[in-house]
């Protein structure tokens, strides 16, 4: 009985600790609202990984996620929806009832108009489609059929979520138009009454359940005429990854409108990938949106943290039959980002913009025991040549070589072995295992550009397989040295889905090249 006595003693001055902490930085946050948004359409952490990064955000201020379950939900009445990796009820029960102890409101995203492949993929909903060759988006006038299933979709997420918001999504809805009746509509009452009248429907449907809408901005910025329509308790998030703030259409109108309205930076997001992480980009991200969200005087901001674009690539039986779909944009999972995240954290409990470099030389200071000169240089290796590569050629103003850039990885991934922090020593693993990934990648693009020229002959074909089995062998190291950062972070097949979706286009150049039969 003593022990358990002072078990309890404990857990009650720990709680009163948090909320004072969590008290203190509301007092200085100019957000009511200090969210962080989950992507699990791919690279779906395990139930512990969530509750631990849900500990570690909460111990740093933040009071709200927004989880983009997908198909990691598991739906009663629509079981067809729920993917390999979806949870149990009982599993997010305990995750939302764990993120309450927190302090933390748990809000369900939960896409309602495109970015919908993974439930109209299923013949169930065929006739739901905008487009029956792009499974994306659903047509805005099967009102009935619509409202049907998104009412089941929310009222499960509504009972299961304490949360007063529902997220219903409504970005990019790139294919408005695309049916011949969405055609016609659109070419009569213009393509923003098409658009408003079905988010309309959408948001009643939340509204009828006793929860509060949120949804993307981007649309509604391109037809701001139509924003007045829509319930005025909705909530807009105006998400912003570097661009011009008119980006999506007059910004100035959408904050004049009178809605609600949170922001969104990104520390994951095009044209990020296994082979290419804009470190710089998304610390500009923090240090300049984050402060014109408060200037503006946005109730909330919610970092967002992609897995991927949310463009997949269909693979057809036939041709009204898809077998399959591939998400083609994977970058590195979420563990890697640690300190973006606390550079966010930080960012949003003052209006003042984020010192980069300040928040470097700290942060390394702080977590591996680096001085000024080694923080230095670990800035310098992870932001060196932050280019793509496109049909054969490095996207810069300069003009950079594939050689150029890949003799820079190489220095950087040199420089982060030089360095040997003194502590959270597998944290900075994360940071050279990505800098490998990003030298194999370029490596391979100086064959492929190679194999590409018109002065390649069949009598340099046994050079270039011995340079691919080089790089395959290195990719069998980087393969050990992702599951072993990453297995208690992601479910053991989906590591092995990473590993294969990284190495994929260096095996079949060599099997077209060798004749591997």
């Amino acid at each position: 009985m003593l022990k358990k006595g002072i078990v309890i003693i404990f857990l009650s001055l720990t709680t009163v600790f948090n909320l004072s902490a969590q008290t203190s930085f509301r007092q200085q946050s100019p957000f009511i609202v200090k969210g962080f948004h989950i992507d699990l359409r791919i690279q779906v952490m395990t139930m512990d990984a969530l509750k631990a990064f849900a500990l570690k955000l909460s111990k740093e201020g933040i009071n709200t996620l927004i989880m983009e379950w997908e198909g990691t939900y598991p739906f009663v009445k629509h079981p067809l929806i729920a993917n390999r990796y979806a949870y149990t009820k009982e599993e997010i029960a305990g995750f939302i009832n764990y993120c309450n102890f927190l302090g933390i409101d748990v809000i369900p995203l939960q896409q309602s108009f495109g970015h919908v492949e993974y439930i109209l993929r299923n013949e169930r909903y065929k006739d739901l489609r905008e487009d029956q060759k792009d499974f994306s988006q659903v047509c805005p006038l099967q009102t009935e059929q619509d409202k049907a299933l998104f009412t089941d979709l929310y009222t499960e997420l509504a009972a299961t979520h304490t949360s007063k918001y529902i997220h219903i999504g409504g970005d990019e809805t790139y294919l408005l138009g695309h049916d011949e009746r969405c055609r016609l509509k659109a070419a009569k009452e213009g393509k923003s009454k098409l658009y408003i009248d079905y988010i309309k429907m959408l948001c009643d449907i939340v509204i009828k359940l006793g929860k509060t809408p949120v949804l993307w901005a981007d649309i509604a910025l391109k037809y701001p005429e139509a924003i007045k329509l829509l319930p005025k308790s909705t909530v807009f998030i105006d998400w912003n990854y570097g661009w011009d703030m008119n980006n999506f259409g007059d910004h100035q109108k959408l904050v004049q409108s009178g809605y609600e309205i949170w922001g969104a930076p990104a520390i994951r997001s095009n044209p990020d990938n296994y082979f290419l992480t804009q470190w710089e980009k998304h610390f500009k991200n923090i240090r300049d949106f984050v402060p014109a969200a408060a200037a503006l005087g946005y109730k909330g901001i919610v970092m967002t943290s992609w897995s991927t674009s949310g463009q997949y690539s269909p693979v057809f039986e036939s041709e009204n039959e898809m077998a399959e779909e591939y998400a083609i944009r994977h970058v590195y999972p979420l563990s890697g980002f640690n300190m973006l995240v606390e550079a966010y954290t930080q960012s949003i409990s003052s209006t003042r913009p984020l010192n980069i470099d300040a928040f470097i030389t700290k942060y390394c200071a702080d977590h591996y025991g680096f001085n000024a000169e080694e923080s230095g240089k670990f800035w310098h290796a992870l932001k060196i040549t932050p280019y793509e590569i496109r049909n054969g050629k490095v996207e810069s103003v300069m003009q950079f070589s594939i050689s150029q850039v890949s003799d820079s990885t190489k220095q950087a991934l040199e420089t982060l072995y030089q360095l040997k922090p003194a502590r959270n020593k597998e944290e900075f693993e994360h940071y050279r295992l990505m800098m490998g990934i990003r030298l194999n990648y370029l490596q391979f693009e100086g064959i492929v550009q190679k194999v590409n020229s018109p002065s390649f002959t069949v009598t340099m074909v046994p050079g270039v397989l011995q340079e691919l089995k080089n790089l395959m062998a290195n990719g069998e190291i980087i393969d050990l040295h992702f599951t072993e950062l990453n297995k208690k972070f992601l479910n053991p097949s989906e590591i092995n889905t990473e590993n294969d979706v990284r190495n994929l286009r260096v095996k079949l150049l060599y099997d077209r090249l060798s004749r591997n039969k």
